[in-house]
């Protein structure tokens, strides 16, 4: 496993700085990693598909007037342009941020892991969960990074006995 494809909604800033803390930390302990960076709103169906290892992040919106929901560009590429995907045991894992504020503060991760049953996806490690605002939370983050890494290794190394 050599390759993480991160899809992020971000129209605050917060996801983007986690997805890119996780990116940075992932380069510094293992630069023979490639990862991709892209946006919700551009992604298509296939995008869900590439990489060996796929993450999706959001953060924990009113989308729809309703609390606890999906950011609006993950909502549409998840629930709309790919309604229909099959993820045929994609290893896939999620970034979640939330507001302590809010009674469905980290809600969005319950919508990542539906999609991930529904459609099919492999969940890689479990989610990696931030409430109230990222930055400050750094270690947190490039713990969960070095999860992943150890994960992605110990994945490549049964695979090659």
């Amino acid at each position: 496993m050599k390759t993480i494809h991160i899809i992020t909604a971000s129209t605050s800033g917060n996801t983007e700085f986690v997805a890119d803390t996780v990116s940075r930390h992932i380069t510094k302990i293992a630069p023979d990693i490639e990862i991709e960076m892209q946006k919700a709103e551009l992604a298509k169906p296939e995008d869900l598909l590439r990489g060996d290892v796929v993450i999706l992040g959001s953060g924990t919106w009113n989308t729809g007037g309703s609390e606890g929901q999906l950011n609006m560009h993950m909502d549409a590429l998840l629930k709309i342009r790919s309604k229909d995907v099959q993820l045929a045991g994609k290893p896939i894992t999620f970034i979640s941020l939330g507001d302590e504020r809010y009674y469905f503060r980290t809600r969005c991760t319950e919508h990542f892991l539906r999609f991930q049953r529904e459609h099919g996806g492999k969940l890689f490690v479990p989610p990696l969960i931030i409430v109230n605002e990222p930055y400050g939370q750094e270690e947190k983050i490039e713990k969960w990074a070095e999860k992943l890494h150890s994960t992605m290794t110990a994945m490549t190394t049964a695979g090659q006995s």
